[in-house]
């Protein structure tokens, strides 16, 4: 099984990501580089980006241009939303099509409603997939990711967090969320080709030293695919 990178800004000219086509074609070739199969690239959802019908214009002109390169990835429908409230869902780009949605809380300002927050979403039928708790304050304390795992969320790691991309607080939390077993999902967050070989190659090895293999699988292959199915 090839893994899946549920969260990355591969589109071109759409948010803080891919600025070419070309930055998108190195994107992806790093990807499959390393054994990706398939990528659901996640524009921002947000007033200042562009946006859902180019983004998802820009899906397929990428599609296309990877299929015209031969490049072996295959794109799936995504974006990352904004945490505010449960409103969120009514303008929420969900995965796929299907019950999940990639969800941004914010770096630097508290979410004292998180649990109540996750549970009105379940409500209506969407689990949300925390974006990088590792680099946001409102998981820094004690308990507060196993609490939104506990409340019904799924929490995505960005990889890069292991090698030290985001600096030491992050690192630290991404390795105890991972003693925790708190993961459901390991995704790139990338955003530039600058690079991207080396520091998600060393990610990956990070991975799988701290985690082994078979958990390795799960949170890049596994997991990622059965999100992208719709299934849990």
């Amino acid at each position: 099984m090839g893994f899946v990178d549920l969260h990355l800004h591969l589109l071109p000219n759409v948010d803080d990501g891919a600025r070419t086509m070309e930055d998108a074609i190195a994107m992806a070739k790093v990807l499959t580089s390393l054994g990706y199969t398939d990528a659901a690239p996640s524009p921002h959802n947000r007033p200042e980006y562009a946006p859902r019908e180019i983004c998802v214009q820009r899906l397929g002109e990428v599609q296309a241009a990877l299929d015209a390169a031969k490049v072996a990835l295959k794109l799936h429908v995504n974006s990352e939303n904004q945490f505010v409230d449960e409103r969120l869902f009514e303008g929420g780009r969900p995965l796929a099509g299907g019950p999940y949605m990639l969800i941004e809380a914010p770096y630097t300002t508290p979410l004292p409603v998180l649990p109540d927050v996750i549970f009105r979403l379940q409500l209506k039928g969407v689990t949300p997939v925390i974006a990088h708790p590792e680099r946001c304050m409102e998981f820094d304390r004690k308990g507060r990711a196993a609490d939104a795992v506990r409340a019904g969320a799924l929490l995505q790691l960005d990889i890069a967090a292991l090698v030290g991309r985001y600096g030491p607080n992050a690192k630290k939390l991404a390795r105890a969320f991972l003693d925790e077993d708190l993961y459901a999902i390991a995704a790139s967050d990338m955003h530039s080709p600058v690079g991207a070989d080396k520091w998600l190659s060393e990610s990956i090895a990070a991975l799988d030293k701290a985690v082994g293999r078979k958990r390795l699988e799960r949170l890049l292959a596994e997991t990622p695919a059965s999100l992208l199915r719709g299934a849990a």
